[in-house]
């Protein structure tokens, strides 16, 4: 795996909105923040775990945060085949624990492996996080997003490369602007303007409260959860 030197963290008490902040993660204690762009190019589903039920250990200096954390498993796990137990002596499994933003490695990357969640992370920040470990990228970097939405790259922070295209399998399901792992209009904008605009009006994208029904057919497909069905 490619290595990254570390960046300058931004306080998030000082950002309107935690999900602005970059929701990937690559090297070993290196994420990426407002002021960071990802540097490395990645399929549009990432490596997949070798089980569906994945052990995590959840960090003493988060311990406040389990409630949040287990409702964002428990929202993953709902209609999939997906589940967490808490770890025994698993070499491989995920690490909850504190940072200055919401990250995540995408997919399985072996070892401990980490989920970073700051203080203002939500529910569904968490869960977008854990969609990002179970090996997703976003739903705006499909090729297709042509067909859906605009990329203003004249509003988007210098060097920030979140919104750059990414080939990978997309399982024939139809772009959804209201994924949990779509950005928002206004996300990693230089200037307070939209850095997303969709080609057809839709008031919920980018939005952090559930997965949606195209969210949990992938992750159904990706893992071979059998028949698929949503309730």
């Amino acid at each position: 795996m490619k290595m990254f030197s570390s960046v300058p963290l931004v306080n998030v008490s000082t950002l309107q909105n935690v999900t602005h902040l970059p929701e990937t993660l690559e090297g070993n204690n290196s994420f990426y923040t407002c002021m960071s762009a990802l540097q490395k190019d990645r399929n549009a589903v990432g490596q997949s775990w070798t089980t569906t039920d994945l052990p995590y250990v959840i960090s003493p200096q988060i311990n406040h945060r389990t409630d949040d954390i287990m409702a964002a498993m428990a929202m993953v796990s709902e209609h999939t085949c997906i589940t967490f137990h808490k770890r025994n002596s698993e070499s491989n499994y995920v690490l909850f624990k504190i940072g200055n933003g919401c990250a995540s490695h995408v997919g399985f990357i072996g070892g401990e492996q980490h989920v970073y969640v700051a203080p203002s992370c939500s529910v569904g920040n968490i869960a977008h996080e854990i969609l990002h470990t179970l090996g997703f990228q976003h739903e705006h970097t499909r090729l297709d997003r042509d067909k859906f939405i605009d990329i203003i790259q004249s509003n988007i922070i210098p060097g920030n490369k979140n919104f750059k295209k990414l080939a990978g399998q997309t399982f024939d399901i139809p772009y959804d602007y209201t994924s949990i792992m779509h950005y928002g209009r206004c996300f990693f904008s230089s200037n307070g303007e939209p850095t997303i605009i969709p080609k057809k009006n839709v008031k919920d994208m980018g939005q952090r409260d559930r997965l949606m029904e195209t969210d949990i057919k992938k992750i159904k497909l990706l893992y071979n959860c059998g028949k698929y069905q949503y309730t």
